[in-house]
């Protein structure tokens, strides 16, 4: 038995190195994610030894382009933009995939579409921002994804971003 059908997750890296756990490739016979294995495979995700690196290098951009000047600069302003950086991840991570979809019951995995044609893929992979599945298999809207992609980003921008950084446009950014 595999891991996919043992546990409804894969072990799938995107470019043999970034996590994405939560793609399934044969989406026959799965049952639904339990809320605390919605919940496991997200902290999976989000602690995988390659985010801190990843963040580390966003820190830098950010760092580098002055992007959130209220951190300061140096040694301490980097620390705040790693900080900041990584919480913002994380806290999208559950909001969208953990949290959200184990209270409205709808299923945070991407089930890939197969070996249809490049512009057919592609369309079915923009639609999964707006179209997921319930936990019960039913398509419906992707209230998990575009709700908690909004309040993560107000509860990031609102609670320990900057407070000269604390606008809608920001958020919008974040």
């Amino acid at each position: 038995m595999t891991h996919e059908q043992q546990t409804g997750t894969s072990n799938e890296r995107l470019f043999w190195v970034l996590p994405d756990f939560l793609l399934i490739e044969n989406a026959k016979n799965l049952p639904p994610l339990s809320a605390g294995a919605k919940f496991k495979v997200v902290a999976r995700s989000s602690f995988d030894y390659i985010e801190y690196p990843v963040y580390g290098m966003l820190a830098g951009i950010s760092q580098a382009e002055n992007a959130e000047p209220g951190y300061g600069r140096g040694a301490a302003g980097y620390g705040k933009c790693y900080g900041a950086a990584f919480a913002d991840g994380t806290i999208e991570s559950f909001m969208t995939g953990a949290i959200f979809p184990s209270i409205l019951r709808q299923d945070p995995r991407y089930y890939q579409l197969g070996k249809e044609g490049f512009w057919r893929r592609t369309g079915y992979a923009v639609s999964r921002i707006f179209i997921t599945r319930a936990d019960s298999r039913r398509i419906q809207f992707n209230y998990s994804e575009i709700v908690g992609s909004a309040l993560s980003a107000g509860i990031s921008t609102y609670s320990y971003h900057p407070s000269n950084q604390r606008t809608v446009r920001n958020s919008l950014s974040v």
